[in-house]
């Protein structure tokens, strides 16, 4: 799969949009996300939004969003930006909440999909019990967490998802302890489906939607969401950041299924100029991070990857 694509006619490569993937008469007659929405420049969770719109097709929706920014995305009552009934939950309660939509449209015999819709700060950390309890129950929900590896919403607060030496309103020094593994959190709740997801590599993000959507059971989907206000990053560079992120090894594209079989979707160069530039992209970072110290995190971190697929394919 290309990063890029090359415009007929032209010497220059240029950002694809969505890899060529468009809204048609087979998707949904209302996106997800409409036009209007308060969501900043360069918003990786529009992005997602857009995608899981391309994905729904069919699929009519009800989603539970808890008080993130996701939650400030549809605007001013009475208007809203979403086009699928939302329901704004607590941060620590949206996975109850979707539990109970769940087991509504099964007694209805509906063939509602009942996502959650839901940052870091409310997956990590405050929204963890629940979560942790539907998963554990394996309750028919599918639940999305954008991660933007900050409290977005309340000034840019660092989470358990900030990563290490990022500079937050409450690190300002820098983060001194490294990210949570929130896909093998998951994955070792067995549930159905965990994933990674990569905004850069549409075709395998929309995939993993459209597979979630399908099943049955707790799924669960980690989306890498830059932001550029809590990144100190430029709007446009996003995509490019969550490409380097991968490249560099830095942010893993896998599937897990069961928590038992473990496939890595997209293989990373391991490039230290991706790695490099990355942090230097973003002014959360200005103190500076040790990029040896990085590196070796990720080998590290790749080496238990690789040992788990492997064994899967043994």
């Amino acid at each position: 799969m290309s990063d890029v694509i090359q415009k007929p006619g032209t010497g220059c490569t240029q950002e694809p949009l969505f890899e060529g993937q468009s809204q048609t008469g087979a998707d949904r007659s209302e996106p997800v996300l409409r036009a209007g929405n308060t969501n900043c420049g360069g918003c990786g969770m529009s992005i997602a939004l857009n995608m899981l719109s391309l994905a729904a097709a069919k699929h009519p929706l009800q989603m539970v969003i808890p008080a993130c920014c996701g939650i400030v995305t549809p605007g001013r009552f009475p208007n809203s930006a979403y086009g699928a009934p939302v329901i704004a939950a607590t941060f620590a309660s949206a996975a109850a909440v979707a539990t109970g939509l769940a087991h509504v449209a099964v007694m209805n015999g509906e063939d509602t999909r009942v996502v959650c819709f839901a940052g870091d700060g409310g997956t990590y950390d405050i929204g963890m019990a629940t979560l942790s309890a539907a998963a554990e129950r394996n309750e028919d929900v599918l639940y999305i967490c954008y991660d933007n590896e900050i409290y977005g919403n309340t000034g840019g607060q660092r989470s358990s998802s900030t990563p290490i030496g990022a500079a937050t309103t409450t690190t300002p020094t820098g983060k001194d302890v490294a990210k949570k593994d929130i896909v093998g959190v998951l994955a070792a709740h067995r549930i159905p489906y965990t994933a990674s997801v990569s905004m850069a590599h549409p075709e395998d993000a929309r995939r993993k939607m459209e597979k979630a959507l399908v099943m049955r059971g707790f799924r669960f989907l980690h989306v890498f969401s830059p932001c550029p206000t809590g990144w100190k990053s430029e709007p446009a560079a996003g995509i490019d950041l969550v490409r380097k992120a991968v490249r560099s090894g830095l942010f893993p594209v896998l599937e897990v299924e069961h928590g038992r079989d473990w496939t890595i979707n997209v293989e990373p160069t391991m490039s230290d100029d991706d790695l490099g530039s990355y942090f230097e992209a973003q002014g959360r970072f200005k103190r500076g991070v040790d990029l040896t110290e990085v590196r070796a995190a990720i080998d590290t971190n790749w080496k238990e990857l690789r040992q788990r697929a492997a064994e899967d394919d043994a």
